[in-house]
């Protein structure tokens, strides 16, 4: 009943438009930069989207798709967006180059990005080091699978060199370059890596959907998709920043007490590339992988550190303030209001 309920109460909302629950918001109309909205690294942003979350806070959000993270962070890096639904570890990268980033809502308590072969060009695989000369597709180039690709090849003994990398999107453009053959291996995520795997188009090599594999590919918790700013943006901003976590905390909480019939109701047709139950499936595997309540683990920016300084000396090097890169004040205030 309680499940009933909250799903109910949440279609209700986005019938409530002009209905806001907060006061003083610095800067009510913003855009959020995304990259690759479609999968489910990014559904709590959705599904605050079409359930009206952002306007019961009184928002008025323009959400801004591109073909991959690093590029949504270019967005906000040139001034043509406010926040990004991002990778967490962008907020490392950045602070190393010195554009201090701050994460302020978690999305995803892992990556829930999946490295597969194509069955096709490699049907001899047995190893990560096989890929060497290979063609790998990601997202974007510099984007969370990249990241992933990388810090896998690492593992192995391969260096980010040792492969070509190949930015291939989120969606269709990314079926097709597996199914064509354009590319020897992927690094990508639902809906895109069950479609391919129940087509028997993509064999599965390493699988972050899983929280346990995650912990033992990164060595500890890796957060994943998150809202992050400037964190400039965040300090003048403190109310907007708040307004934003309460949607997604929101969000967050009703997809735990959903189904896959829940999720296929609200979000757009075209998400579900053609197949509503490979996506279904997809959300059953992504599901363990999203954030309860929108926290940041303690030990997650160690982890995402550990992981990029793997393949990058420099950033081994540098000493960087992970307390700085994220904050869980905006988070405790949301969940104190939706329990």
């Amino acid at each position: 009943m309680q499940r009933r309920h909250l799903i109910a109460g949440g279609l209700a909302a986005a019938t409530l438009p002009g209905f806001t629950w907060a006061q003083g918001i610095e800067k009510p109309k913003l855009t959020i930069a995304v990259g690759g909205k479609n999968l489910f690294y990014y559904l709590p942003l959705t599904i605050a989207e079409q359930l009206g979350y952002f306007k019961a806070e009184g928002l008025d959000v323009n959400i801004v798709d591109f073909a991959g993270g690093s590029r949504a962070l270019q967005a906000v890096v040139g001034g043509s967006a406010d926040v990004v639904s991002g990778a967490f570890e962008h907020t490392i990268n950045m602070q190393f180059k010195g554009q201090p980033m701050r994460a302020f809502v978690l999305q995803g308590a892992a990556p829930q990005i999946v490295l597969g072969v194509n069955p096709k060009t490699m049907p001899s695989f047995k190893s990560v080091a096989d890929l060497k000369g290979k063609k790998v597709g990601v997202t974007a180039p510099g984007s969370s699978t990249n990241v992933m690709v990388n810090f896998v090849l690492a593992k192995a003994g391969l260096k980010p060199s040792d492969v070509s990398i190949v930015g291939v999107g989120a969606g269709n453009g990314a079926v097709a370059a597996m199914r064509s053959g354009q590319i020897d291996a992927m690094a990508n995520l639902d809906p895109v890596i069950t479609l391919l795997a129940r087509s028997g188009d993509l064999k599965i090599v390493t699988d972050t959907r899983k929280l346990a594999e995650a912990e033992q590919v990164f060595g500890g918790p890796m957060p994943a998709g998150c809202l992050y700013a400037p964190q400039s943006f965040v300090e003048k901003n403190p109310q907007t920043a708040q307004a934003l976590t309460n949607a997604m905390v929101r969000a967050n909480k009703w997809i735990q007490q959903a189904g896959g019939s829940d999720v296929i109701k609200v979000v757009p047709e075209s998400y579900l590339l053609g197949d509503r139950a490979v996506y279904i499936d997809g959300f059953l595997a992504s599901k363990q992988a999203m954030s309860p309540d929108g926290s940041f683990p303690a030990k997650g920016a160690e982890t995402a550190l550990k992981a990029l300084a793997s393949v990058d000396d420099k950033l081994a090097a540098a000493k960087i303030d992970l307390n700085a890169v994220y904050t869980n004040d905006f988070v405790k205030k949301a969940n104190a209001k939706y329990r």
